[in-house]
Protein backbone atom coordinates (compact mmCIF):
# COMPACT_ATOMS: atom_id res chain seq x y z
CA UNK A 1 0.00 0.00 0.00
CA UNK A 2 1.12 3.64 -1.14
CA UNK A 3 2.29 5.55 2.07
CA UNK A 4 0.88 8.91 0.35
CA UNK A 5 -2.44 9.34 -2.29
CA UNK A 6 -0.27 11.56 -4.00
CA UNK A 7 2.51 9.27 -4.98
CA UNK A 8 0.36 6.80 -6.83
CA UNK A 9 1.10 6.15 -10.35
CA UNK A 10 4.15 8.60 -10.63
CA UNK A 11 5.39 6.90 -13.80
CA UNK A 12 4.64 3.77 -15.89
CA UNK A 13 6.10 1.05 -18.34
CA UNK A 14 4.60 3.21 -21.27
CA UNK A 15 6.22 6.76 -20.09
CA UNK A 16 8.11 7.76 -23.62
CA UNK A 17 11.72 8.10 -22.99
CA UNK A 18 14.89 10.02 -24.86
CA UNK A 19 16.71 8.03 -27.33
CA UNK A 20 20.36 9.09 -27.60
CA UNK A 21 23.76 8.20 -29.30
CA UNK A 22 27.12 8.32 -27.69
CA UNK A 23 27.62 12.17 -28.53
CA UNK A 24 23.89 12.18 -26.43
CA UNK A 25 22.32 13.62 -29.63
CA UNK A 26 18.41 13.02 -29.68
CA UNK A 27 17.86 9.90 -32.08
CA UNK A 28 14.26 9.17 -31.25
CA UNK A 29 11.92 8.26 -28.22
CA UNK A 30 10.24 5.10 -27.37
CA UNK A 31 8.57 3.66 -24.06
CA UNK A 32 10.38 3.05 -20.79
CA UNK A 33 9.10 -1.02 -21.49
CA UNK A 34 10.60 -1.38 -25.05
CA UNK A 35 13.81 0.89 -24.25
CA UNK A 36 15.01 -1.90 -21.77
CA UNK A 37 14.01 -5.09 -23.53
CA UNK A 38 16.71 -7.10 -24.83
CA UNK A 39 20.19 -5.46 -25.02
CA UNK A 40 18.12 -1.98 -24.75
CA UNK A 41 18.45 1.23 -26.66
CA UNK A 42 20.45 3.71 -25.43
CA UNK A 43 18.42 6.54 -23.51
CA UNK A 44 19.18 9.17 -21.10
CA UNK A 45 19.56 8.13 -17.21
CA UNK A 46 20.05 9.66 -14.19
CA UNK A 47 21.12 8.61 -10.30
CA UNK A 48 21.02 10.69 -7.25
CA UNK A 49 23.38 10.50 -4.19
CA UNK A 50 22.09 11.77 -0.80
CA UNK A 51 24.12 12.29 1.59
CA UNK A 52 24.45 13.90 5.02
CA UNK A 53 26.36 16.54 6.80
CA UNK A 54 28.24 13.50 8.74
CA UNK A 55 29.11 11.86 5.30
CA UNK A 56 26.00 9.22 5.80
CA UNK A 57 24.86 7.79 2.22
CA UNK A 58 21.42 7.51 1.98
CA UNK A 59 20.39 3.73 0.15
CA UNK A 60 17.79 2.47 -1.70
CA UNK A 61 16.45 -1.43 -1.90
CA UNK A 62 14.15 -1.94 -5.03
CA UNK A 63 10.94 -3.15 -4.74
CA UNK A 64 9.75 -6.64 -5.41
CA UNK A 65 7.88 -4.95 -8.87
CA UNK A 66 11.13 -3.69 -10.22
CA UNK A 67 11.24 -5.91 -13.39
CA UNK A 68 15.12 -5.31 -12.99
CA UNK A 69 17.09 -5.63 -10.25
CA UNK A 70 14.05 -5.94 -7.99
CA UNK A 71 15.04 -6.35 -4.03
CA UNK A 72 18.71 -4.77 -4.89
CA UNK A 73 20.13 -2.32 -2.79
CA UNK A 74 21.41 0.67 -4.83
CA UNK A 75 21.82 4.75 -4.72
CA UNK A 76 19.23 7.11 -3.54
CA UNK A 77 17.08 7.47 -6.87
CA UNK A 78 17.68 6.18 -10.00
CA UNK A 79 15.30 7.22 -13.19
CA UNK A 80 14.86 8.91 -16.41
CA UNK A 81 13.71 12.23 -18.00
CA UNK A 82 10.77 12.18 -20.15
CA UNK A 83 10.83 12.93 -23.86
CA UNK A 84 10.82 17.34 -23.64
CA UNK A 85 12.18 16.82 -19.88
CA UNK A 86 15.74 18.11 -18.79
CA UNK A 87 17.80 15.57 -16.98
CA UNK A 88 17.59 18.39 -13.88
CA UNK A 89 14.10 18.80 -13.74
CA UNK A 90 13.63 14.97 -13.75
CA UNK A 91 15.68 13.96 -10.55
CA UNK A 92 14.24 16.58 -8.64
CA UNK A 93 10.94 15.35 -9.61
CA UNK A 94 12.26 11.79 -8.95
CA UNK A 95 13.16 12.35 -5.82
CA UNK A 96 9.75 13.58 -4.72
CA UNK A 97 8.20 10.92 -6.25
CA UNK A 98 10.04 8.09 -4.73
CA UNK A 99 11.14 9.28 -1.34
CA UNK A 100 9.55 12.91 -0.47
CA UNK A 101 11.88 14.78 -0.29
CA UNK A 102 13.90 17.83 -1.92
CA UNK A 103 17.47 18.83 -2.05
CA UNK A 104 19.62 21.05 -3.81
CA UNK A 105 21.67 18.67 -6.55
CA UNK A 106 24.73 18.98 -8.07
CA UNK A 107 26.05 17.24 -11.54
CA UNK A 108 28.90 15.27 -10.61
CA UNK A 109 29.87 13.40 -14.00
CA UNK A 110 28.27 11.35 -16.63
CA UNK A 111 28.88 8.01 -17.87
CA UNK A 112 27.34 5.35 -20.28
CA UNK A 113 27.48 1.34 -19.46
CA UNK A 114 25.36 -1.61 -20.48
CA UNK A 115 24.03 -4.77 -17.83
CA UNK A 116 21.57 -7.16 -18.36
CA UNK A 117 19.39 -8.97 -15.93
CA UNK A 118 19.64 -12.54 -16.60
CA UNK A 119 17.03 -13.17 -19.13
CA UNK A 120 14.22 -10.31 -18.87
CA UNK A 121 15.95 -7.25 -20.27
CA UNK A 122 18.88 -4.68 -19.87
CA UNK A 123 19.72 -1.13 -19.29
CA UNK A 124 21.72 0.76 -21.46
CA UNK A 125 22.09 4.00 -20.11
CA UNK A 126 23.99 7.41 -20.98
CA UNK A 127 23.85 8.49 -17.16
CA UNK A 128 24.26 12.17 -15.62
CA UNK A 129 24.96 11.29 -11.69
CA UNK A 130 23.97 13.95 -8.92
CA UNK A 131 24.44 14.04 -5.55
CA UNK A 132 22.69 16.72 -2.97
CA UNK A 133 22.82 17.05 1.19
CA UNK A 134 20.41 16.46 3.54
CA UNK A 135 19.71 16.30 7.21
CA UNK A 136 19.76 12.27 8.27
CA UNK A 137 17.02 13.24 10.73
CA UNK A 138 15.18 14.15 7.15
CA UNK A 139 11.26 12.66 7.12
CA UNK A 140 11.51 10.34 4.19
CA UNK A 141 8.29 8.66 2.73
CA UNK A 142 8.86 6.24 -0.12
CA UNK A 143 6.69 4.83 -2.65
CA UNK A 144 6.24 1.52 -2.27
CA UNK A 145 5.95 0.56 -5.23
CA UNK A 146 9.11 1.72 -6.34
CA UNK A 147 11.40 1.39 -2.94
CA UNK A 148 11.37 -1.74 -0.54
CA UNK A 149 13.59 -0.29 2.21
CA UNK A 150 16.24 2.63 2.81
CA UNK A 151 19.03 3.13 4.82
CA UNK A 152 21.41 5.46 5.43
CA UNK A 153 25.13 4.28 6.32
CA UNK A 154 28.02 5.68 6.70
CA UNK A 155 31.35 5.22 3.51
CA UNK A 156 32.84 2.92 5.98
CA UNK A 157 29.75 1.06 6.25
CA UNK A 158 28.75 0.95 2.50
CA UNK A 159 32.52 0.19 1.23
CA UNK A 160 32.07 -3.07 3.09
CA UNK A 161 29.15 -4.12 2.16
CA UNK A 162 30.21 -3.79 -1.63
CA UNK A 163 33.30 -5.82 -1.05
CA UNK A 164 31.49 -8.47 1.13
CA UNK A 165 27.80 -8.63 -0.70
CA UNK A 166 28.58 -7.15 -4.09
CA UNK A 167 25.73 -9.83 -5.81
CA UNK A 168 23.58 -7.51 -3.46
CA UNK A 169 24.01 -3.97 -5.42
CA UNK A 170 23.05 -3.00 -8.94
CA UNK A 171 25.62 -2.69 -11.11
CA UNK A 172 25.26 0.59 -12.19
CA UNK A 173 25.40 1.51 -8.52
CA UNK A 174 29.01 0.08 -7.90
CA UNK A 175 30.07 1.67 -10.91
CA UNK A 176 29.00 4.91 -9.96
CA UNK A 177 30.31 4.85 -6.51
CA UNK A 178 33.87 3.25 -7.95
CA UNK A 179 34.52 6.80 -9.95
CA UNK A 180 33.77 8.13 -6.63
CA UNK A 181 36.44 6.17 -5.04
CA UNK A 182 38.39 6.90 -7.76
CA UNK A 183 38.01 10.47 -7.07
CA UNK A 184 39.09 10.10 -3.12
CA UNK A 185 35.01 10.91 -2.29
CA UNK A 186 36.32 14.49 -3.97
CA UNK A 187 33.10 15.40 -4.76
CA UNK A 188 30.95 14.22 -1.91
CA UNK A 189 32.90 16.27 0.32
CA UNK A 190 32.72 18.69 -1.33
CA UNK A 191 29.05 19.22 -1.13
CA UNK A 192 28.70 18.75 2.27
CA UNK A 193 31.15 21.24 2.96
CA UNK A 194 29.66 23.89 0.03
CA UNK A 195 26.32 22.81 2.18
CA UNK A 196 27.42 23.69 5.26
CA UNK A 197 28.84 27.26 4.46
CA UNK A 198 25.47 27.92 2.51
CA UNK A 199 22.88 26.72 5.53
CA UNK A 200 25.89 28.82 7.60
CA UNK A 201 25.13 32.01 5.11
CA UNK A 202 21.63 31.49 5.45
Amino acid sequence: MKNDQNFRQTHTDEDVLILVDTDDKVVGYDTKRNVHLGGGQLHRAFSIFLVSPCFHVLLQKRSALKPLWPHYWSNTVCSHPRRGEHSDAAARRRLVEEIGVSAELNLLFEFSYSAAFEDVGSENELCKVYAGCIPIETRVVPDADEVEDLDWVTIEELESRLQQQPQQFTPWMKMEWERLRRDDYRDLRWLVEDAGRTQALG
